[in-house]
């Protein structure tokens, strides 16, 4: 994070006696078949994400946001997307009375693992931070600690702000019922931060919780913008074919499935998901194989960019998805 006197200052603005702080931060996302990952620059005591403040040489938010990027990571992005803008009191440590920081969020897909070992940015595994989200082999371990920590918030409450709690757990995680939804990653994130289950609540103020903390740490609220960008990204690889921004140009339709498996945190029907694709017309075969299989070679597609103007909406919607149970 920049953090010299001469940079905050160039992006304070004062509005009716409020100075104002603007912060650009890029969650960038790339893929594997063995999950997704995120670009952070790790810290003592947290890591965080690539951030810098919005200066006059900026022309646009963008322009600046990937000249921040480039600059932390020697990272050069590609797909970019305006993610949201946080804003909650306090955090930046700003100097003086009257201030405000903003963080313009944005979300970034690449396809290259690439980051300079100067710029000493790293690619980590997105559920190191969001560790209850990952359901690919079964119900996450962390859950265990945070049932037990909600029902003991729930019940601590009288009665009726009790029932209203169990049913704002049993909606975000399921708890009670079969159900899971993995497009509410940050509603759930907003529950633990409520109930001072994460770190960063903690370090707000909140107390300690009774069972140990599960997460690794995360600096400000990066990890809020964390959940948002996974939570919006789960949203729209079913209706956007953006998946195909984190793949290479070449791939095998087993890789496809696992990189969006990694993305949902659940495991997807084999067929089901094939048969999705195809009917969907979203590849094409290169007539190559992938012969490092260790057994039958596979045949290797390609996305087939015609689609885009065949059909406004396309995606994959997981129908198939074998959902987990809680």
């Amino acid at each position: 994070m920049p953090s010299s006197q001469s940079d905050r200052s160039s992006a304070a603005t004062d509005v009716e006696g409020l100075a104002l702080f603007a912060e650009l931060s890029a969650v960038i996302i790339a893929a594997s078949v063995d999950g997704p990952l995120v670009l952070v620059r790790p810290g003592v005591p947290a890591d965080t994400l690539p951030a810098g403040p919005l200066q006059s040489g900026h022309r646009t938010l963008e322009a600046g946001l990937r000249a921040w990027v480039s600059q932390q990571t020697d990272l050069h992005l590609g797909y970019v997307e305006q993610l949201y803008t946080f804003g909650d009191a306090d955090r930046i440590d700003m100097p003086g009375r009257g201030s405000r920081a903003l963080s313009i969020a944005y979300l970034a897909l690449v396809r290259a693992l690439r980051a300079s070992a100067r710029s000493g940015a790293r690619w980590q595994d997105v559920y190191t931070y969001l560790p209850w989200e990952d359901w690919r082999d079964g119900r996450p371990a962390a859950l265990d600690g945070i049932e037990a920590y909600l029902k003991a918030w729930a019940a601590k409450s009288p009665a009726e702000t009790g029932a209203l709690r169990e049913k704002r757990a049993a909606l975000a995680f399921g708890l009670g019922t079969d159900s899971w939804s993995d497009e509410l990653v940050l509603d759930r994130y907003e529950l633990l931060y409520e109930t001072g289950f994460v770190r960063e609540a903690r370090q707000d103020g909140e107390p300690p919780p009774p069972c140990p903390v599960v997460d690794h740490p995360m600096g400000l609220d990066h990890r809020r913008i964390l959940a948002t960008a996974l939570g919006r990204l789960r949203g729209k690889i079913k209706y956007r074919p953006v998946i195909f921004e984190l793949m290479p140009e070449s791939f095998t339709l087993l890789d496809l499935q696992r990189t969006v498996e990694g993305l949902s945190g659940v495991k997807l029907h084999k067929q089901n998901f094939r048969r999705l694709v195809e009917t969907q017309g979203l590849v094409e075969e290169t007539g190559e194989f992938q012969t490092e299989t260790g057994g039958r070679p596979a045949r290797l597609v390609r996305f087939r960019r015609e689609v885009l103007l065949e059909r406004p909406s396309l995606g994959l919607r997981m129908s198939g998805a074998r959902r987990p149970s809680l």
